[in-house]
């Protein structure tokens, strides 16, 4: 009889946590599986299909070949269509080059390259908080340690140079930035962002700006980094197909960054995953070209999710439940009941609202603030109102 493995992780991962969003997911999968109805407003991903146009392109791609290896950074028409479309933002001197571009197999695996080029062992990196969950754990897989600075909820728990400034250490080498926000949906405007790389650059940080969502906002144009900076010495910016295409089934994500940390996240995407999926590829650069047929659809997307979020809104607020303005993104962040008094008062909401409503969404605690919800309105709307009446009627009960 062989013995049993006993599994000691390696120092790299021992810390490392599961994605909560995945395995809200998942768990809402198994119970609708078992028989069980349930609405799942856990995952962040757009519920529309891929623009015909880019599907077509797609398959003509792959009519004509596209099926092999390609550059380890990405087709060069891609990264010139990426490059095009940063200089029409960006206006400094240092023009952004296809040089300057990383192709990689999503803008999670972007991120990670980021984060693992720049940070190591010592340093110090600030983490507006909430944030996206995988920051944190990116960050820690890079030796490197989160610093969480949590935001003022009464400005969507955005951050300021101020508060940035009293979390730093000596240490501190960077900073993760992501606006539109998830999971509160907040946007930064362009003298937020101006004012926070004025801080990085004055100390020397790094900034990472994931602008997976850019293109998602209500009111008015969510701005990039690239908008207001003034050079790219220490600013990266990571962006995709997946959210404003609805592609995130194609995995394309990309940094555009100075030349030498490109070569260098270019190295490590070597020893990893090498390329992304050339068809994927293809899909992405008819994206970025084909012009009005995609853009029309992205515009209609936009604004179909602006309805859900103006439909379902006011059900949350009827409810007497503290709901974040989402001016971008597509997920609603609002305070669990019995927060302050009931610990994770934001998972135990969560627990009851899925075992007697069935609906998953994700607790706070995900994105480190344990008191809070997050509600994603990438559903069909009848869906997403539906479910935040079985919300607001789990949250009267508790506060009952």
């Amino acid at each position: 009889m062989s013995t049993p493995l006993v599994f000691h992780p390696s120092a790299n991962i021992a810390a490392l946590r599961e994605s909560a969003t995945i395995a809200v997911s998942q768990r809402a999968k198994a119970l609708k599986a078992q028989g069980r109805e349930v609405i799942d407003l856990g995952a962040g991903e757009p519920d529309f299909d891929t623009p015909a146009p880019i599907r077509q392109a797609a398959q003509a791609a792959i009519d004509a070949g596209a099926t092999r290896y390609t550059a380890t950074e990405g087709i060069l028409p891609l990264r010139e269509a990426i490059a095009a479309a940063a200089n029409a933002a960006y206006q400094g001197p240092d023009r952004v080059t296809a040089a300057d571009i990383v192709v990689s197999t999503g803008s999670k695996q972007s991120l990670y390259n980021a984060c693992v080029v720049l940070f190591g062992p010592g340093d110090d990196v600030l983490v507006p908080t909430p944030s996206w969950t995988s920051y944190y754990e990116m960050v820690g897989l890079a030796r490197a340690n989160a610093i969480e600075v949590h935001g003022d909820p009464a400005r969507g728990f955005k951050v300021d140079p101020e508060r940035l400034a009293r979390a730093a250490t000596p240490r501190t080498t960077g900073v993760m930035l992501n606006s539109p926000s998830n999971p509160t949906g907040s946007v930064y405007a362009p003298d937020e962002l101006r004012a926070i790389l004025d801080l990085a650059a004055a100390r020397g940080w790094w900034v990472i700006s994931d602008e997976i969502y850019v293109r998602i906002a209500y009111d008015a144009p969510a701005p990039s980094a690239l908008d207001v900076a003034t050079h790219r010495d220490h600013l990266v910016v990571v962006n995709g197909v997946a959210k404003a295409y609805a592609m995130t089934g194609w995995r394309i994500g990309w940094t555009i960054s100075p030349t030498p940390v490109a070569k260098a996240m270019n190295a490590l995407q070597s020893h990893t995953t090498s390329n992304a999926a050339a068809v994927s590829q293809h899909a992405a650069l008819a994206a970025l070209t084909i012009g009005e047929p995609v853009e029309a659809a992205v515009r209609a997307m936009v604004a179909e999710f602006k309805r859900r979020r103006d439909a379902a809104l006011p059900i949350l607020r009827d409810a007497g439940l503290r709901v974040l303005d989402p001016a971008g993104a597509f997920y609603f962040y609002f305070e669990a009941p019995g927060a302050g008094t009931v610990p994770d008062a934001g998972g135990a909401f969560c627990a009851a609202l899925l075992d007697e409503a069935g609906v998953a969404i994700v607790p706070g605690s995900a994105f480190r603030t344990p008191d809070w919800v997050r509600v994603s309105y990438a559903a069909d709307q009848a869906q997403v109102v539906e479910a935040c009446h079985r919300i607001a009627r789990v949250a009267r009960a508790m506060r009952a």
